[in-house]
């Protein structure tokens, strides 16, 4: 059983769009008010946002959270092991597709971090379902993570496994491997100078969607690292995330 939280204005009407929301992390739980850490408060600001303006937002609290104990929060073949944590995440689009006043083809999803892995992924998979998304410092390739993680001396490692199967389905696991299928508008977002998730995942996005002919804007703000330190860069990340959403969703009146 999966939980999660249902943003949508006490006025809401008829053939409102939906959009799918995912935490990153992934060791975080969205709560039903204002979030003790400040990166997902502002998340939560954007979902009501959203709320307000015609959207009816799902915020899903997938498998690899924390507070749902052990065995959610270690679930098997999740991330670059099998992605496993995905079916959580289509699962809620397909449950917010049957909510009242939602128009089922108008489904879209936005995230930061692992939150934007999953929304990447989301797009790769299932643009027949995820009709816009907005991917803010996403990973789209495991296989280059795991590569970065063990390029320094893998065979030195205790427990050898098979790296070269490891690398296999963390490829799999990821966005890019489904790239053939990504058919739906994304908008990414990324400061050049983050730590957590290496600017070259946003590099490495780019010409493969150039290359298969997906839509997609990209906004590269300088100077800024994963969990942005300026207010401002805030402001124009979260402008421009509703704006993407309205312009290729639409509102309620649309």
């Amino acid at each position: 059983e999966i939980q999660g939280q249902l943003f949508r204005s006490a006025d809401a009407g008829t053939n409102q769009p939906g959009v799918i929301f995912v935490h990153g992390g992934p060791p975080r739980q969205m709560l039903l008010g204002w979030h003790y850490m400040g990166y997902y408060s502002n998340s939560y600001a954007v979902n009501q946002y959203l709320a307000t303006h015609g959207f009816t937002v799902l915020s899903v609290n997938y498998r690899l959270g924390i507070g749902y104990g052990h065995a959610f929060h270690n679930p098997p073949h999740a991330g670059p092991a099998g992605a496993s944590e995905y079916q959580d995440v289509v699962a809620g689009a397909k449950f917010l597709q049957h909510v009242n006043g939602v128009d089922p083809t108008r489904i879209g999803i936005w995230g930061g971090s692992y939150g934007g892995y999953l929304t990447a992924l989301a797009l790769a998979r299932n643009s027949d379902i995820f009709k816009a998304g907005v991917d803010m410092h996403g990973l789209h390739d495991w296989s280059r993570a795991i590569g970065w993680w063990f390029a320094q001396n893998p065979s030195a490692r205790y427990e050898q496994g098979d790296y070269k199967e490891a690398l296999k389905v963390a490829w799999e696991s990821s966005p890019d491997a489904d790239i053939a299928k990504w058919k739906s508008p994304v908008l990414l977002i990324q400061g050049d100078d983050d730590r957590n998730v290496h600017f070259l995942q946003m590099e490495d996005v780019v010409p493969r969607l150039q290359k298969h002919g997906v839509p997609f804007e990209e906004m590269v703000i300088p100077n800024e690292i994963h969990g942005f330190l300026r207010h401002a860069s805030w402001l124009k990340a979260d402008t421009a995330t509703v704006d993407f959403l309205e312009r290729k969703l639409g509102t309620a009146a649309h």
